[in-house]
């Protein structure tokens, strides 16, 4: 048997026949050119209407890439013919390892896909010996085939939250199916209008359909969920409330505390350098660490107050009966009023506000951490590319990673 005809048959390009190989080196790198002719067919059916053709309308030469023969890059050059259809006219031949007008084979850009799932773009693109463009556009052709139409039928409840898109306060915002943990849409901003086409795409039974939205208080995702779906519960989540609670109360108290002491440097510093004793989570401190935030609240009455009623704020998310939550916020609440801390009494009065979506969390036991897991992990994807200037692409891979549990 001749080398064409053995490559022939491991190559598996269906209807046609190798007609010569050339192998070259061009610098470090192996390149092999396989000339791939038709082989003759009784019949000639129209990939468009499935006719039979007439003939031939013409023959050209189109060069595409295939996978690597050994350590070898592969070029094939193809004859592929143009059918006459008397329906349709000159159309080209249907491939089934070819399509229509691509520059790589099928199997090659399958192996291209599987590799950007668990590689950079870049390492890929240095693997194949393809450039940089050309393995982004192969990814986001095969993640818009899997990924760009979404199933929203039986959604019933979502999750919302924003992320960093770049440096310089640029954000985009992400809605999951929490109990699926499935990205639905993502989009660039985290106003009204970026989330409006969302509940678009969900439609008047889908919008009807939705019972609680879990987010953080943020004003514009309230506002857009109501006035889409006025049945819906709003649910804010333990961690952004608390959160929030260390940015504004414990923070500026602690800035306060530092600048009331400014004439004893020791203990203004010690105050100062005590931020992130005070943000960690007291169970995970030990030895040093505990003795040090001991000696520091034994020592300042207000950072005390501020850091016990954090611990307590926690406990409003515990409850599973919404008469006991809410007999707990009205005692947090006076403590909170009558500490006379300024700051700890300016965040109890927002607080109370957005009380009924924190009472909601007793009937809908709902949280953000899954939207957390996601947004770490966009991190990783953006390391892994260096950043995205398509953001259709950007968001393609951010619900490939999270396709969500089969139903």
């Amino acid at each position: 048997m001749s080398q064409p005809d053995l490559i022939s048959i491991t190559g598996g390009w269906e209807g046609y026949r190798v007609a010569k190989t050339t192998s070259l080196n061009i610098g470090n790198q192996k390149r092999i050119e396989v000339e791939l002719v038709p082989l003759q067919r009784k019949e000639m059916l129209c990939p468009a209407c499935g006719g039979q053709c007439k003939g031939v309308h013409e023959t050209i030469k189109r060069t595409v890439r295939d996978l690597p023969i050994l350590d070898a890059q592969t070029y094939l050059i193809v004859h592929r013919r143009r059918f006459l259809c008397p329906q349709c006219g000159p159309i080209l031949e249907g491939l089934p390892w070819l399509g229509k007008y691509s520059r790589v084979t099928k199997r090659l850009a399958d192996s291209v896909a599987r590799l950007c799932g668990v590689l950079a773009v870049k390492h890929v693109a240095e693997l194949f010996g393809l450039s940089w463009g050309q393995v982004k556009d192969i990814d986001k052709r095969y993640l818009e085939q899997r990924f760009g139409t979404v199933d929203l039928s039986g959604v019933e409840v979502i999750g919302m939250d924003e992320f960093a898109l770049h440096k310089g306060h640029r954000y985009a915002t992400v809605i999951v199916e929490p109990y699926r943990k499935e990205v639905l849409f993502v989009a660039k901003g985290r106003g009204r209008e970026s989330i409006r086409p969302f509940f678009e795409k969900l439609g008047h039974d889908g919008c009807s359909r939705l019972k609680a939205a879990v987010m953080d208080m943020n004003g514009a995702y309230e506002e857009e969920v109501k006035a889409n779906c006025p049945q819906a519960a709003i649910v804010y989540d333990l961690f952004h409330v608390v959160a929030k609670y260390s940015r504004e109360v414990l923070d500026r108290v602690r800035n306060a505390e530092a600048d009331r002491l400014k004439d004893d440097k020791k203990a203004r510093k010690v105050i100062r350098t005590s931020r992130w004793l005070l943000l960690r989570n007291r169970l995970n401190l030990k030895g040093d660490a505990m003795l040090r935030l001991q000696e520091l609240l034994d020592a300042n009455q207000n950072l005390l107050t501020v850091y016990l009623l954090k611990d307590d704020l926690k406990q409003l998310w515990r409850f599973k009966r919404t008469e006991e939550a809410e007999l707990f916020w009205e005692q947090w609440y006076r403590r909170a009023i009558e500490s006379k801390i300024p700051q700890l009494e300016l965040f109890a009065n927002r607080l109370q506000v957005y009380l009924q979506g924190i009472l909601n969390h007793c009937l809908w036991h709902l949280h953000t951490g899954i939207l957390e897991g996601i947004n770490n992990k966009i991190k990783v994807i953006k390391r892994m590319a260096y950043g995205f200037r398509d953001h259709d692409y950007f968001f393609l891979k951010i619900r490939a990673a999270f396709p969500g549990i089969p139903r």
